[in-house]
């Protein structure tokens, strides 16, 4: 790809990100409204079922992440940018028409088996990013992810009161014209000799894991990532279920609360960390944000009006600044034509956080709201997330100490 076209690519791969997450962002408000209708139970059986079906869809994204990302490295990012998003149009319209939950089941384990526009998005814009942009270009990801939550969550919201499986169609509809979008406008990023064989061994996900061995100084970064990924599911996971036991949130309420996390999520990633990436540096980038995702989640956790949840996300929200400056600190220490699988396996390292986290933090949460608990208190995965959060600010600190001291691996961020 010429030097000229880069700005337009990303600009393509944003648009391509947008639609994707708008879609994804049309369904979150209804999926407590769905699991109840098909279950016959209350918010609480429902949060339980909620945790399991993200448990299903990471488990099978972490078992084939790595394949699509080394498949990446070898056909290049637009075909399968392109399969993905049409697969996920495929997997709305089956959820769409779910006659019981176990339909719900198989239409999540579809999705995670091609569930790929994330992880190749990245190595996408590991392609087409040089060292001073690539933090920003990373908080790209974010802004897109932003916006579409401010778009998709308000739509799905609105369109939940018609019935719990209309935005489900919405969300069909936009895969599929993101598809076209993407099959006319989307170039391809990687040139062909920064490609490389496929192979299974590096297409196995334990296997992508022991390759970090040969970075050494990522190990630490890689299990604070990790810890974030894990805490942030008190949110991630539990946002619907928690605001409607607690508060008697509607789908709309739930839809509009979503766009404001879009809103800040967008001004976060999308333009702070154009301002903090340069003045403060990604170690202090990472600090700082982890500490605010720490905060919020407590505040959350004793939340007593509504209009808390709303300001306490101003302080969760500016902890992403944390996430681009992590991506591209492990970024630049990888080689080009390895970016593919290190998106793949830090896609796989997501997924393997989902598959731990959802269905801790909804048990926690039915734990300590179902009929029998030994107390209420509903705000208890918060507190649990934001101590994981607080331990992963502790190893980031002390991996980056090590890291900046004893000047081992490579960088790769001059190519």
């Amino acid at each position: 790809m010429k030097k000229s076209q880069k700005p337009a690519a990303i600009g393509f791969i944003f648009i391509t990100m947008l639609i994707d997450i708008t879609g994804w962002g049309i369904i979150i408000p209804v999926i407590p409204k769905l699991i109840k209708e098909l279950i016959n139970a209350d918010i609480s059986e429902a949060a339980k079922i909620g945790g399991w079906l993200t448990f299903a869809y990471a488990i099978t994204q972490f078992l084939f992440a790595p394949l699509i990302g080394n498949l990446s490295d070898k056909f290049g990012r637009r075909p399968i940018i392109l399969i993905s998003l049409f697969a996920f149009a495929l997997d709305y319209l089956l959820l769409a028409f779910s006659p019981t939950i176990g339909w719900l089941f198989i239409g999540r384990i579809i999705a995670g088996l091609t569930g790929a526009s994330i992880t190749t998005a990245s190595a996408y814009i590991a392609d087409v990013s040089t060292p001073e942009n690539r933090a920003k270009n990373f908080g790209m990801i974010g802004a897109a992810f932003g916006l579409g939550f401010i778009i998709g969550p308000v739509i799905g919201g609105l369109l939940g009161q018609y019935g719990s499986r209309v935005p489900f169609y919405a969300a069909a509809i936009l895969c599929l014209l993101n598809f076209l979008y993407g099959y006319f406008i989307l170039p391809e990023s990687l040139p062909k000799k920064n490609r490389r064989e496929f192979e299974w061994k590096r297409a196995n996900p334990i296997n992508a894991f022991l390759r970090l061995r040969k970075h050494p100084t990522l190990i630490g970064l890689i299990l604070s990532v990790f810890l974030l990924y894990v805490g942030s599911h008190a949110v991630h996971s539990n946002w619907s279920f928690y605001t409607i036991y607690r508060f008697g949130w509607n789908e709309k309420m739930i839809g509009i609360s979503l766009g404001v996390v879009g809103l800040l999520v967008g001004l976060v990633q999308g333009g702070l960390v154009r301002w903090t990436s340069p003045r403060l540096g990604n170690e202090k980038s990472i600090y700082i944000g982890l500490a605010l995702y720490s905060v919020g989640m407590l505040l959350f956790a004793f939340a007593t009006q509504s209009w808390m949840m709303f300001v306490f996300l101003i302080p969760y929200c500016l902890g992403g600044i944390a996430g681009p400056a992590l991506q591209a600190t492990i970024s630049s220490k990888v080689p080009a034509n390895e970016q593919g699988e290190i998106q793949g396996t830090l896609a796989s390292l997501m997924s393997a956080s989902a598959i731990i986290g959802p269905p801790m933090m909804t048990n926690v949460f039915y734990f300590f709201t179902h009929d029998d608990a030994p107390f209420k208190l509903p705000g208890a995965p918060f507190i649990l997330g934001g101590i994981l959060m607080l331990v992963s600010t502790i190893i980031a600190f002390y991996s980056l100490k090590k890291h900046f001291t004893s000047n081992k691996g490579s960088d790769y961020s001059s190519q």
